[in-house]
């Protein structure tokens, strides 16, 4: 567990202002930046591991808008593809793209840390091994890079009582990230399937312990999206029944390069894709009825206080495009 600024006076003064605080940055025609200080805040990113322009150009405005907002972020949720193409030098601990692409692409004086990452299908498939460098380097001494193992929880919110749990997952199932490679015809990296089903035995677990108030999944790959890639029908079946049977307020995902915010029917958890970190945008070709979706380079901003959870999807040009409150009883309200 990690130590955040959601002290106890805080959140009895969220208690007493969370009307108000609900009540700032829902409208897609105001600036970004009107944020309640009263609350936590976390920024998250997935398919951003380019080193492109589009990567640079997002993060810049994540770091204006941290600026601007007046706020500490309590943290980075990297939602998976961490890490694109092959390193022609050999990707390590000691890999140059750990300096330009992560630390001072997420310079540590707008964003002191922790990065909570998650693994996706490129961070198993451009580099072989690629998956045990990223769980090395968050062992390094000093580093923000928060990947204890390839699943973990964590929580915020005062160490005696912590608002929100979340649980990071591997997504990287035999069946949604092997296959073989178009290319060369070998396999494709993946989790093993002991791993797979020790993962499962540990989330089944975890969501049977005792948990704060609000429960957040983050994974890499989707359960639906109207995205080019579509629903992943394993994790539908392995996943969701148990986030609606211990009541998962929402699931944060990448892996479709696109903004998505998708509400199933009588379905407790709240669906939020946030893919535009900086790889190419792709189109949403799906026709299932949701309450936003566009192919657009950004990120989204998370505000967590003791009755809410507030995402909105941000452009990467810092305009504020879709909200979304999440309560504790399940209930959501766009705008």
């Amino acid at each position: 567990m990690h130590s955040s600024p959601f002290s106890r006076r805080r959140a009895i003064q969220t208690l007493f202002c969370s009307s108000a605080a609900l009540a700032l940055n829902v409208r897609p025609d105001r600036l970004a930046g009107e944020v309640s200080k009263e609350a936590l805040h976390l920024l998250m990113i997935g398919d951003f591991g380019t080193g492109s322009a589009n990567q640079v150009k997002v993060s810049q405005t994540m770091q204006k808008f941290v600026v601007g907002s007046g706020i500490k972020p309590a943290g980075l949720l990297l939602l998976g593809d961490n890490f694109y193409s092959k390193d022609k030098e050999g990707f390590s601990t000691e890999s140059k793209r750990w300096t330009t692409e992560i630390e001072e692409m997420y310079p540590a004086a707008v964003f002191p840390g922790p990065m909570w990452a998650v693994l996706g299908n490129h961070d198993y498939h451009d580099n072989l091994g690629g998956e045990q460098v990223q769980l090395a380097y968050a062992q390094k001494a000093g580093m923000r890079w928060e990947m204890p193992a390839k699943w973990y929880r964590f929580e915020l919110g005062p160490k005696d009582q912590p608002v929100v749990t979340f649980l990071c997952l591997d997504s990287n199932l035999p069946a949604v990230s092997g296959g073989k490679d178009k290319k060369t015809g070998q396999p494709k990296p993946h989790m093993s399937a002991e791993e797979e089903k020790a993962q499962l035995a540990w989330l089944k677990a975890e969501l049977e312990k005792p948990r704060a108030p609000f429960t957040i999944a983050v994974g890499h790959h989707p359960l639906y999206s109207n995205g080019s890639h579509g629903d992943t029908k394993e994790l539908i079946a392995q996943w969701e029944p148990l986030f609606q049977k211990h009541h998962v307020h929402a699931y944060l995902c990448g892996h479709d390069h696109d903004l998505q915010h998708l509400e199933m029917a009588e379905r407790f958890t709240t669906h939020l894709l946030s893919g535009g970190g900086g790889a190419s945008t792709r189109k949403l070709p799906g026709e299932r009825k949701m309450p936003f979706g566009k192919d657009i380079h950004g990120f989204t901003h998370l505000q967590i206080t003791t009755e809410a959870l507030t995402f909105t999807h941000y452009s990467a040009e810092g305009a504020a495009l879709h909200t979304v409150t999440k309560k504790l009883d399940g209930s959501f309200a766009v705008g």
